[in-house]
């Protein structure tokens, strides 16, 4: 079994020379600084939200993002809305991206959707983290629930095990895609109903609480809410539609 570091941070500011690191995995770390120089190998991936990515002394951070931008344009509409209007705009796009998609998803069989691609949350998970996200920002924040966490939501993996059972969240479920897409389509109606109530004046808004308890002690304001729903929600169809074609590829051949 490969050696496994968790919350560790015995390699900061580390150097490692000579050795060999064919197959290394690096998720959910902070990378800030990091570099790989005269190193060679005949694949390497990369990906997660980096400020500046320079590739032999080559700034290509620029042109990854008109990239994704131009395979996935729905990412500028939930990064760029400012107006109730444009958040609206957002939030139809996001609704028919998905109603595509599940489509899509449902010639699978079952299994196929329960199956992770290279350790990345399956596609049923993604749709748990969706429901989180949405529970957490909308849900708690904006609207105040009494209780605004369904118990299948999925948080990202830097949130404690203790937190998530305090939530009544719980991760070990095994749900089917439509025991989630029960609460997941019932939160996203409420999503639709928040945009389509939207006033300029209520954009600006502060919430009376944070997102959860982890969360930092700061100000919320609906916008910001409305933007990290509609960016999550954008990135992880992303990933899903990515992760998709190679389990149609799997399925096609198996």
């Amino acid at each position: 079994m490969p050696a496994e570091y968790t919350q560790s941070d015995q390699f900061r500011g580390a150097r490692i020379h000579l050795c060999d690191l064919s197959g290394l995995e690096i998720r959910d770390c902070d990378v800030t600084g990091l570099k790989i120089v005269d190193c060679y190998g005949g694949n390497l991936s990369l990906g997660g939200g980096f400020e500046r990515v320079v590739v032999n002394d080559v700034d290509v951070t620029a042109y990854v993002e008109a990239e994704l931008d131009r395979l996935h344009p729905n990412r500028v509409l939930a990064r760029e809305a400012t107006s109730a209007a444009e958040y609206r705009a957002a939030w139809d796009a996001i609704e028919k991206q998905w109603e595509e998609t599940l489509d899509r998803a449902r010639r699978l069989p079952e299994a196929k959707l329960h199956e992770q691609v290279d350790g990345e949350w399956s596609f049923v998970e993604t749709q748990r983290h969706l429901l989180m996200a949405s529970d957490a920002w909308i849900g708690n924040a904006v609207l105040e629930e009494d209780a605004p966490y369904h118990p299948l939501g999925l948080p990202g993996g830097g949130m404690p095990a203790e937190a998530s059972a305090k939530l009544g969240l719980t991760l070990d479920a095994t749900p089917t895609l439509d025991e989630v897409l029960a609460p997941r389509l019932a939160r996203m109606a409420t999503i639709r109903r928040v945009v389509d109530d939207l006033t300029e004046a209520g954009l600006d808004r502060v919430c009376g609480r944070k997102p959860a308890d982890p969360y930092p002690d700061k100000e919320y304001v609906v916008r910001r809410c409305l933007t990290v729903v509609c960016k999550e929600e954008a990135e992880h169809h992303r990933y899903a539609v990515r992760d998709l074609t190679a389990l149609e590829a799997g399925a096609r051949t198996g």
